[in-house]
């Protein structure tokens, strides 16, 4: 590889130049994790109807839990968690496959002409179909239960750009370390499951008290849940100051990531 595959505008490059290979490799990645099975891709549907469904029934019915005073829907809790859930998921989706993606494509490494950072962007593509489906069901059951939605759900694809950089470059960091390393898998898969407890998803952020709260805040995910949440279900604007910053902030961490893996993938083939 040479040093100007490494750079910010190599990475954009190479997501233009093989965006239908990466398309075709992201359908047939969704497709095959389905393939077989009797409902197909009704799975992708089912399964978040049914998260959706058991929490609703946890927290409006068992725990009769609410996420702000003055709530008066039973399922108001549930829509707030789960709008929080489906962010975490798309993060988590795409980290936990990252540190085993060039292992588990090891036939493409040797071929000195395949892109093989667009891996990672094929899981990226595969959790965004996720995303969406877990989005329309959000969506019919929030119209069900409250109404019709705030404009500012629009704004949404913009507080998910920064995250979806944030995801790619901790994914491309860690597709190549799990090739030397293989224990960071299991590592990656703890830390999540601590980040998916540590995260905004099943409280609100204002329950905590003050000095813990400025702790929350450096998990980064607080910040993206916080502000998915603001946009779908509260109808506020996100603050644009912060949004800048943490876009600038992920298009720092995607382009180390990216760097790393180009570095390091000269030697994929001798370890595999």
């Amino acid at each position: 590889m040479n040093e100007q595959a490494k750079t910010p505008g190599a990475l954009v490059k190479t997501m233009l130049m093989h965006r239908r290979l990466i398309y075709t490799l992201t359908k047939r990645e969704v497709i095959s994790r389905y393939r077989g099975s009797m409902l197909g891709l009704l799975w992708s549907f089912f399964t978040p109807v049914l998260m959706l469904v058991v929490y609703t029934f946890v927290f409006s019915v068992v725990f009769q839990a609410k996420w702000s005073e003055g709530q008066t829907s039973k399922s108001a809790f549930a829509l707030v968690l789960f709008s929080g859930l489906i962010i975490f998921n798309l993060f988590a989706e795409c980290i936990n496959k990252a540190p085993g993606t060039i292992i588990a494509n090891a036939n493409y490494v040797k071929k000195v002409i395949f892109p093989l950072e667009i891996l990672t962007w094929v899981n990226m593509g595969a959790a965004l179909f996720h995303f969406f489906i877990s989005c329309v069901v959000w969506l019919v059951f929030y119209v069900i239960e409250v109404g019709i939605p705030h404009l500012t759900l629009l704004l949404l694809p913009l507080v998910l750009i920064p995250l979806i950089l944030l995801t790619m470059g901790l994914s491309w960091f860690l597709a190549a370390l799990g090739v030397y390393i293989r224990d960071v898998s299991q590592l990656v898969g703890i830390i999540t499951m601590v980040l998916m407890f540590l995260s905004p998803i099943f409280f609100p952020t204002s329950a905590l008290p003050a000095s813990i709260r400025s702790w929350l805040l450096l998990n980064p995910l607080a910040h993206f849940i916080e502000q998915a949440r603001a946009v779908m279900y509260w109808g506020t604007i996100p603050d644009m100051g912060s949004w800048l910053i943490g876009f600038v902030i992920s298009i720092v961490i995607a382009w180390a990531g990216f760097y790393f893996f180009q570095k390091t993938r000269k030697g994929f083939a001798d370890v595999i």
